[in-house]
C-alpha cells in the first residue's frame, strides 16, 4: 500500500487547504482509493422523498455519476463524524436533522468506505454548497436504480436497499438489569436507573455490532425503549433513550411496549433474565437475552 497526494489535474476542495486524509490509497495490485484514512457516505432516507443522492462534477472520482454525499475521513475522526461532516460540506444536511440508524463498511484491508444510513427526522432543502456537488435530488427508492450510480455506489445499494425497512428496538428491563449486578441498588433504586440509563446512553451512541441483533450490515443504532417502575420512575430523562414509566407492573409494560413494536413490524430485542417474562414476549415474536449481553462494562 502506498499513500499518493492528488496530482495536480485532480483537484480536491479548491476553495479552500487540502486536509491530510485528502490522499490516495494505492493497493497492491495499483487500484486506487480515496481517503488516507477511509472514507465515509451518508445515506440520509426520507420517509416522504426518498435518498438523497449527488450527482457528481466531471472531475472528482467517477465524475458524472451519482452517489452519496461523502468523501475522506479526518485522522481519529468516526463514520458518523466523517459522513456527516462532508454530507454538510457537499450538500448541507444539517447535522441535527438526521438520525444514524445503521453502518455498512466496505473493506479491502488496506482501505474502507462507510456508508452511515440515516434517518431524516427534521425536513430540510439539500443546498449544493461545495464544488464537487453538481445537483442533489431525493430520489424515490424504487427509481435509484434508473440513475448511472458510482460503482461503488451501485455494488452496495442492493444490501441498503433491502435494510431500508429494517428497524430494530431494544427493550430494557431496568429492575432486572440493576438488579443483577450487586452494588448496592437496593438502597437507591432510582440511582441505580440512573447510572444504568448514562451507561445505556453511551451504547446508544456508539450503536451495537450487527451480529448481536442478528442483522446484516456492520453497526446498527436501535431504538432503546427503557422500562422503568417504582422509586426509579423518579429518574430524569435521558437523550438518545425512551424511558417507559410503568404505572403498575414493569413486566406489564415491557409486554405492552413489545406488542405495540411487532405489531409496526419492528424487530425486537428484550433484555431481562426474568424467565416468565422471556416466554410472554417470546410469543410476540421478540428474542430475549440475559442483561450480559447489553456489555455494558
Amino acid at each position: 500500500m502506498t499513500i499518493v497526494p492528488p496530482a495536480p489535474g485532480e483537484p480536491r476542495r479548491p476553495d479552500g487547504p487540502r486536509d491530510p486524509g485528502d490522499a490516495w490509497v494505492v493497493a497492491d495490485d495499483g487500484t486506487r482509493y480515496w481517503g488516507r484514512f477511509g472514507a465515509a457516505g451518508l445515506l440520509a432516507v426520507d420517509p416522504q422523498r426518498g435518498v438523497l443522492l449527488q450527482h457528481r462534477v466531471a472531475w472528482s472520482h467517477f465524475g458524472d455519476t451519482w452517489g452519496l454525499p461523502g468523501g475522506a475521513r479526518h485522522q481519529d475522526e468516526s463514520a458518523c463524524e466523517g459522513a456527516l461532516r462532508e454530507s454538510a460540506e457537499e450538500a448541507g444536511v444539517p447535522a441535527s436533522a438526521v438520525q444514524p440508524r445503521l453502518i455498512s463498511v466496505y473493506d479491502v484491508d488496506v482501505w474502507t468506505y462507510a456508508t452511515v444510513v440515516a434517518d431524516v427526522v427534521v425536513p430540510f432543502e439539500p443546498v449544493i454548497s461545495d464544488p464537487e456537488s453538481r445537483e442533489l435530488a431525493w430520489v424515490p427508492v424504487d427509481a435509484v436504480d434508473s440513475f448511472p450510480l458510482h460503482p461503488g455506489f451501485a455494488a452496495s445499494w442492493p444490501l441498503l436497499r433491502s435494510l431500508l425497512e429494517v428497524r430494530p428496538a431494544v427493550v430494557v428491563d431496568a429492575a432486572n438489569v440493576v438488579g443483577s449486578v450487586p452494588d448496592g441498588w437496593w438502597k437507591d433504586r432510582a440511582g441505580a436507573t440512573a447510572r444504568l440509563l448514562e451507561r445505556l446512553r453511551a451504547l446508544s451512541m456508539q450503536g451495537m455490532d450487527a451480529g448481536r441483533l442478528g442483522l446484516a450490515a456492520d453497526v446498527w443504532f436501535p431504538e432503546l425503549r427503557v422500562v422503568v417502575e417504582g422509586q426509579a420512575r423518579a429518574v430524569e430523562e435521558v437523550p438518545g433513550l425512551t424511558v417507559v414509566r410503568a404505572d403498575a407492573e414493569g413486566d406489564d409494560a415491557i409486554v405492552a411496549e413489545v406488542a405495540a413494536l411487532a405489531a409496526a413490524g419492528r424487530s425486537v430485542v428484550v433484555v431481562t433474565s426474568d424467565r416468565e417474562l422471556r416466554a410472554r414476549v417470546g410469543a410476540l415474536g421478540a428474542v430475549a437475552h440475559g442483561p450480559s449481553w447489553l456489555d455494558l462494562d
